[in-house]
């Protein structure tokens, strides 16, 4: 469980950077210097500033991309790429309530984007908003039905409500979908062991099995349901 929640973090908080090719620290900064001298000549460059800010959140600097992230908003404040990725680094800075704000707003002009729903969704749970949470996980899927993302990502956050029948529902959708994965596959086995229902998620485990999935990567699982039916 611990390991999709992290998986459904990154894929909320995943920023597209100005280039895909990797590079080192050293080279991100020098990117940043080039585009400083740049920006020097051309100040109202919306483009120029959203890629420094991208630079920026490649190296860690969450405080100078907000910041530019917000110049960019005030040359051209209806600019959805800063606020999607403001509302980004804000989130990895704890700041939940702005983070909120921005992604309303960017939803507001995309209402369809599943990134920028599931990020709020994240940050509404963070803020304790469990209603408002709930709400935007239920559009999610209504919006993306065949998006395996978004079952899961329901599904976590109805486990961590507690709401274990419902979030069976989810990873069974999620696991109809993608049958090979593993990790779907255990987290409704331990759904199933939380509500003492043994015999079931050791039947999970084994029509797994029978699907291809390799008994080395659920023994553990294996084990721990067959321990809990003797």
């Amino acid at each position: 469980m611990k390991k999709l929640i992290l998986l459904l973090t990154a894929i909320a908080t995943t920023a597209t950077t100005a280039t895909t090719a990797a590079q080192t620290a050293q080279q991100w900064r020098d990117s940043l210097t080039v585009l400083n001298r740049m920006i020097d000549h051309r100040p109202h460059s919306t483009d120029l500033r959203l890629k420094k800010a991208a630079v920026n959140i490649q190296l860690g600097q969450w405080d100078y991309a907000v910041e530019e992230y917000g110049r960019v908003l005030a040359i051209d404040p209806d600019n959805p790429a800063a606020l999607y990725y403001r509302a980004y680094c804000l989130t990895n800075q704890r700041q939940y309530a702005m983070a909120r704000s921005d992604y309303e707003a960017f939803l507001r002009k995309i209402p369809t984007h599943m990134e920028a729903r599931l990020g709020l969704a994240t940050v509404c749970a963070r803020m304790g908003r469990v209603t408002d949470a709930r709400d935007q996980y239920n559009q999610m899927v209504e919006m993306f039905p065949d998006s395996v993302v978004c079952y899961v990502a329901r599904a976590v956050f109805e486990t961590q409500q507690q709401q274990y029948d419902v979030a069976l529902y989810d990873w069974d959708e999620a696991i109809s979908r993608q049958p090979q994965n593993a990790d779907y596959v255990v987290s409704k086995a331990d759904l199933l062991l939380r509500l003492e229902r043994r015999e079931e998620a050791l039947e999970v485990l084994e029509k797994a099995l029978q699907r291809g999935i390799p008994r080395g990567v659920l023994k553990e699982w294996i084990d721990k349901c067959q321990k809990a039916t003797r």
